[in-house]
């Protein structure tokens, strides 16, 4: 398969919470479980057991490694149903350039 990313993924324990976003701005679907398997400043990959559309977008509030709390918006852009789940790969379409600075710093300190 061809490599798509735009920055190297990091295999990090993180918490998310994800919110529906509607287009006309209403949240829909309240504090989705997913389960992370990596991330980097540009987007995120995790598995969930629900069922998430393609090109919908979520609020993302992911608790880093140092316990504090990331606020980003995802557009879903891939989908791979497995037997468990889904695999679903995000894009951070809305994210401070010092919430995507914290992602780097970590993957500073992991190459060393």
């Amino acid at each position: 398969m061809e490599e798509k990313r735009k920055n190297k993924r990091l295999d990090l324990d993180v918490n998310v919470q994800l919110e529906r976003l509607d287009e006309d701005g209403v949240t829909t679907l309240k504090f989705v479980h997913v389960d992370v398997t990596d991330i980097s400043k540009s987007g995120i990959g995790f598995d969930c057991k629900k069922k998430l559309e393609m090109n919908s977008y979520y609020d993302a509030k992911i608790q880093i490694w140092t316990k504090e709390v990331v606020d980003a918006v995802i557009q879903i852009v891939r989908s791979e149903e497995k037997p468990d789940g889904f695999h679903y790969g995000g894009v951070f379409i809305g994210m401070t350039d010092t919430d995507a600075l914290k992602i780097d710093i970590y993957q500073i300190f992991n190459e060393l």
